[in-house]
């Protein structure tokens, strides 16, 4: 895990900034690569080959192509079999293997990479720039391009180092408020913008060119749910032992949810001596402690039913406000999820105790159908082919009926993603706020002309392609960077992956439950305690938080007209005053709106945004 920078002009210092402002990224190593045309910089974590041989910027055999790279390839000593005939190895890297690989198949090389990967590499001879990123965007790469100046990296705050104007995306700003993240290929900075998941880049004579090269594919394979379970079990074992390959010492993450321990279960068939890492709360009363700790303590029963070397660390409502500043830091945009908190405090423990990578079970729920909104997705559909007259009867009796009588596309997904308009406009000025804007950007990246009678496929298709990269797996990449930690995803394999999207929908969810195939694939073999357990999503005690005297003090402060200049003019701060006072006296729930603002509040004054 490392940091790559780069720009198309020759300034070895300005490089070397960039590297600096990137440096907790790569604590283990730096470099610098200037030439005709293009400057390169790395960050380096040494996971695998700690040599200095293998260190970055990397040149091959002939010295034309030169490489910076950030992840890790998984099926690394399978490509290099294939092309020692070809190129002459001189380390035991991942690194190298992409070079000979992109030496022997150009672009198309991507296509073969098992891993999760931000690269670069420049070509002296054809002078031609060529980036890529990851089937799914584990791997963060962000740029710049005016039409003459072209800057990269693996944040944003190395690209600020160029003096780039910190100017507010107004897009991406309502994009933020009514989704918590800002979608690719936006970021909340004007100008700035995110190379999406499965894409490839080129930069020659001026020209910079983006495209796909992977998408999800839509075919059904059929298959016998035995097949599908057999398979389904065999591909994530596979994975997970793919990406036990470390020099350096490696643990599991641990939430208590069905995907991390599956990911733990396949681990214990490898190794021994696990540590495995949970984090909880710090809660005054047992009632609360029973429903914010729940995932925590059935993570420590999975622990003790493998008998792994478990560690517990507990976040105290005194220590949210400083770890919340960090996270906002580190994450370069802002992402309204409190569980920020409590990841920035797990990944700086799980460092402390000597571990330099972990497995977790990101993916799972987006790939398999695990979120509760698919279930009611599904729900709604059936509840659409029923005559009119019944719909109508069943809206009268109930409010939830109301709510089902959706059409497919786009307002279906905005009734389970988007925050509520009515709420929206009572606390952000009418100039600044689009009524349709956020409703057209994910109806045209996703919906438009997608007519499948599986709505909830395309559902988790547009979750895999949008909320896990620029949500999720930022979440997870930033927080674990943060400390130097790699984060791996077995359950994003690419082999894993795409057999999960190949699986009819029936294998996922049904009206009484979610991720069935994989649920039934590991039931022999998991405890019996993860079985029967509600579906709940990881949620921090934040409602509290607000109430807490010490941090709704700073609650005060943050939200604001005062707090930072430039953002007064945006918000309607006499009703935010009033929806924070109304939360913190218990007469109405209104966290997500006022964490939303309060996040990116933290945001604009730590990065000093114009408006």
């Amino acid at each position: 895990m490392c940091a790559i920078n780069g720009f198309n002009f020759e300034n070895k210092e300005l490089a070397e900034k960039m590297n600096q402002a990137t440096s907790h990224r790569g604590p283990d190593g730096t470099g610098v690569f200037v030439d005709s045309g293009i400057s390169f910089g790395h960050n380096r974590l040494s996971i695998i080959d700690l040599s200095e041989a293998a260190g970055q910027p990397m040149t091959n055999q002939d010295g034309n192509l030169i490489i910076i790279f950030n992840g890790e390839i998984y099926n690394f000593h399978e490509l290099k079999e294939e092309l020692k005939s070809s190129y002459l190895f001189k380390t035991k890297s991942d690194t190298e293997v992409i070079l000979a690989a992109y030496q022997k198949w150009g672009e198309d090389c991507v296509s073969r990479l098992n891993g999760m990967f931000a690269l670069a590499i420049w070509d002296k001879l054809k002078k031609k720039l060529f980036l890529a990123r990851d089937h799914f965007g584990i791997k963060p790469l962000y740029y710049f391009w005016d039409g003459k100046k072209f800057i990269f990296s693996s944040e944003i705050k190395a690209i600020l180092e160029h003096g780039i104007e910190r100017k507010l995306n107004k897009e991406a700003f309502n994009h933020y408020l009514r989704v918590l993240y800002t979608p690719a290929p936006l970021t909340m900075f004007q100008g700035i913008y995110k190379m999406e998941p499965g894409s490839i880049a080129t930069l020659k004579d001026g020209v910079f060119n983006v495209k796909k090269y992977w998408e999800p594919k839509s075919e059904i394979v059929n298959r016998s749910e035995k097949e599908i379970e057999k398979s389904l079990r065999e591909k994530i074992e596979e994975a997970v032992s793919r990406q036990l390959v470390s020099d350096r010492p490696l643990g599991v993450y641990l939430s208590g949810g069905m995907d991390s321990s599956i990911v733990l279960n396949c681990v214990t068939k490898e190794r021994k001596n696990i540590d495995t890492f949970s984090v909880g709360f710090e809660l005054s009363l047992d009632e609360e402690s029973n429903k914010f700790n729940r995932d925590f303590n059935l993570a420590r029963k999975t622990a003790s039913f493998y008998g792994t070397n478990h560690h517990e660390v507990l976040v105290s409502p005194e220590e949210v406000a400083g770890y919340l500043e960090k996270a906002v830091w580190h994450l370069d945009e802002p992402i309204s999820n409190a569980t920020v908190v409590p990841m920035m405090k797990l990944a700086e423990y799980a460092k402390s105790k000597g571990v330099h990578v972990v497995l977790g079970g990101d993916g799972g729920d987006e790939l398999f159908g695990g979120y509760e909104r698919y279930r009611l997705s599904l729900m709604a559909s059936y509840f659409g082919q029923l005559p009119e007259f019944l719909r109508d009867i069943l809206g009268y009796l109930s409010k939830v009926f109301q709510k089902l009588d959706t059409k497919k596309g786009i307002e279906r997904f905005s009734l389970f993603m988007f925050q509520k308009d009515d709420i929206l406009e009572s606390v952000v000025e009418k100039d600044f706020f689009g009524t349709d804007s956020t409703a057209n950007f994910f109806d045209s990246k996703f919906f438009h002309k997608k007519s499948t009678p599986l709505f909830e496929k395309n559902f988790m298709e547009t979750d895999l392609q949008s909320w896990l990269p620029d949500e999720s797996l930022a979440r997870s990449d930033k927080t674990g960077m943060s400390s130097a930690l790699e984060t791996r995803v077995p359950l994003l394999d690419i082999d894993v992956a795409e057999f999960a999207i190949s699986m009819p929908l029936k294998s996922k969810i049904s009206l009484l439950g979610t991720k069935i195939a994989l649920k039934n694939a590991f039931r022999k073999e998991l405890p019996p305690h993860l079985f029967g357990q509600p579906k709940r999503g990881w949620f921090s005690p934040a409602a509290k938080w607000l109430r807490h005297p010490e941090f709704a003090k700073y609650a005060d402060e943050v939200l604001s007209p005062d707090y930072y200049n430039p953002t007064k003019q945006l918000f309607k701060w006499g009703e935010i005053k009033q929806m924070l006072k109304m939360h913190q006296e218990k007469k109405k729930y209104n966290l997500t709106t006022l964490w939303a603002i309060l996040t990116f509040q933290i945001w604009a004054k730590q990065y000093n945004i114009i408006v």
